[in-house]
């Protein structure tokens, strides 16, 4: 018997080294819409090394797919733990800031969980807030500047949540990390300086004065870095605890200022 078109896509792609060869074809056959140029085009970019989410033009993340463009860092399934902390902490119409937004992929999450929010997305790379504002459309605000710089004044001292998924890869470990990761993802995304925390350092140094009493930072993380993470929070004056996703492997730090 002749292999079906999906059947001899999924026997390139497996040949190319790919893992999961008959979803990414189902996908790819998708996204080519019956146009066999089109599909060509797109098995061409993916056998390439380019990441499928690139190709597809979007990223599966809590349910949802939220739309990335190359070079944009791409929503981990990991960072679901940020959202169902951050949930957990929010009611409608609440103050939310989603610092180092990328896509936009958490905002639009607690968008989808909790209901209209007031919430504004940061990024430094114009090219992820570029693509946040497609994502989160109007009910969101998305501005680009470094961390707390781009915030609207009304949010001092009034914000409810700060989610933050902040660069935190060592910057000696970006070299280890998967080509995927590493080639096509801006740098800006990823390298979280010496230690991985410079950026965590920062927040920490700044969020008490964005943050109403009570209010809280849900900081993603890697395991092995917690610890740390939450002492600086606790040495600015936040208590901290961890918490964790074991589905999703996923960790983050939870920073609540005192009441």
């Amino acid at each position: 018997m002749a292999p079906t078109p999906r059947d001899a896509l999924a026997a390139r792609l497996r040949a190319g080294g790919s893992v999961f060869a008959e979803e990414e074809a189902d996908l790819l056959l998708a996204a080519g819409d019956g146009d066999p140029t089109r599909l060509r085009g797109l098995l061409q970019r993916r056998l390439a090394g380019e990441p499928l989410e690139y190709v597809l033009g979007w990223a599966a993340f809590d349910g949802h797919r939220v739309r990335v463009t190359p070079g944009v860092f791409v929503p981990r399934a990991r960072t679901r733990v940020v959202v169902t902390e951050a949930a957990r902490r929010l009611h409608r119409y609440d103050r939310v800031v989603d610092l180092c937004c990328g896509a936009g992929a958490i905002g639009m999450a607690l968008l989808e969980r909790i209901g209209a929010l007031d919430l504004v997305a940061a990024d430094i790379d114009p090219d992820a807030t570029e693509v946040a504002a497609e994502n989160l459309g109007d009910r969101g605000i998305v501005v680009t500047g470094d961390l707390f710089a781009p915030l609207p004044t009304r949010f001092r001292g009034q914000v409810d949540v700060l989610t933050v998924n902040a660069p935190y890869v060592p910057t000696d470990a970006i070299a280890s990390m998967p080509t995927e990761a590493r080639d096509h993802e801006h740098r800006v995304a990823l390298d979280g300086g010496a230690d991985g925390l410079d950026v965590h350092r920062r927040i920490a140094a700044g969020a008490a004065e964005w943050l109403r009493p009570g209010g809280a930072v849900v900081i993603e993380v890697s395991g092995v870095q917690a610890p740390v993470s939450a002492g600086l929070f606790r040495a600015a004056g936040f208590t901290a605890e961890l918490a964790r996703d074991d589905e999703v492997d996923g960790t983050c730090v939870v920073a609540t200022l005192p009441a």
